[in-house]
């Protein structure tokens, strides 16, 4: 009988590793997005017509609603560092769950964040809060997954302050005390699989995180260290940040918003009592281990290293 699988948000930086995981345990996979074009390009992770983009925007319910039909499992790595956070965010994902029990899915994967909280002051964490509490309400059995900051080949984090290393004179650190626990986004897919493949996670939260908990001004002084750049490590007052970061929210793709210098004050780390990757059998990859690899080309004169699988 055919495996159908549904990944909204799939041709993401998460969601095309989870693709790919699922076309290799030989599920016919469905690319949930509002740009089927932008996935076409993940045909040849599968086999000829086992992978195929969708227009399915999560804020459209007959769009979800077509997109769940005949699946056997759903996976939402839709998410939003900008935007229309109650839509996308807190909205969709009770959305999703309620079309996807009507439809009869067997299992439902959810990606939200570490840091979700229905009373944070960042409009991101709250949504995310709600999204997962509408989630369960509609899909009790539903699998949520909150991982930290996600690092990977095309990742947004890493990457930006690398290419900011090669214009500024310096590497800009604010809330340079703030924690992070950077996890890879391998390990994050393979949690979804893993989650997939055990009933025992339905209903549960598990927080993702990599082996090591860095401030953030230890992560920028990573990043000044591995792009070969002698950069000063020069701390942002939050009032000139602000200043900064409400200018930037008039461009289409602002470097940086006051929602996300909200986030930046608050540490991003797995809680002691969470459940983690480990429970979820999976050893977490470190930064150290990988990073490197994918940021050799921002030296100077700099071209990629042979690297590992990612």
């Amino acid at each position: 009988m055919r495996k159908v699988a549904t990944v909204f948000g799939g041709n993401g930086f998460i969601g095309r590793q989870v693709v790919q995981r699922l076309a290799r345990e030989d599920y016919v996979v469905r690319v949930a997005t509002r740009d089927p074009m932008g996935a076409q390009g993940m045909h040849t992770m599968g086999r000829v017509g086992q992978i195929a983009g969708l227009a399915a925007d999560v804020t459209d319910e007959a769009a979800v609603a077509r997109a769940v039909e005949g699946a056997s499992i759903v996976v939402n790595c839709v998410g939003l560092l900008h935007g229309d956070f109650a839509a996308v965010q807190a909205a969709a994902p009770g959305r999703i769950g309620r079309l996807a029990a009507a439809a009869g899915v067997e299992r439902l994967v959810h990606l939200s964040a570490i840091g979700a909280d229905a009373s944070s002051a960042s409009a991101y964490a709250r949504s995310k809060a709600e999204g997962e509490a509408e989630l369960l309400a509609a899909y009790p059995g539903a699998t949520i997954l909150r991982p930290s900051v996600v690092f990977g080949e095309a990742d947004h984090f890493f990457n930006r302050f690398a290419q900011l290393s090669m214009v500024l004179p310096f590497m800009p650190v604010i809330h340079g005390t703030t924690k992070f626990q950077p996890v890879f986004v391998g390990d994050v897919a393979d949690a979804v699989m893993a989650a997939l493949a055990d009933p025992s996670t339905e209903g549960k939260v598990y927080e993702l995180g990599g082996p090591k908990v860095w401030t953030f001004r230890e992560l920028m002084a990573f990043v000044a260290k591995e792009t070969g750049r002698n950069r000063r490590l020069v701390n942002i007052p939050s009032c000139v940040a602000a200043i900064q970061a409400r200018i930037g929210e008039f461009l289409p793709n602002p470097p940086l918003t006051r929602d996300q210098l909200r986030l930046l004050g608050r540490d991003n780390v797995v809680s002691p009592d969470a459940l983690t990757l480990k429970d979820l059998g999976i050893a977490p990859s470190a930064v150290e281990a990988l990073v490197p690899f994918y940021l050799a080309h921002f030296k100077p004169g700099g071209s990629r290293r042979v690297r590992p699988a990612m």
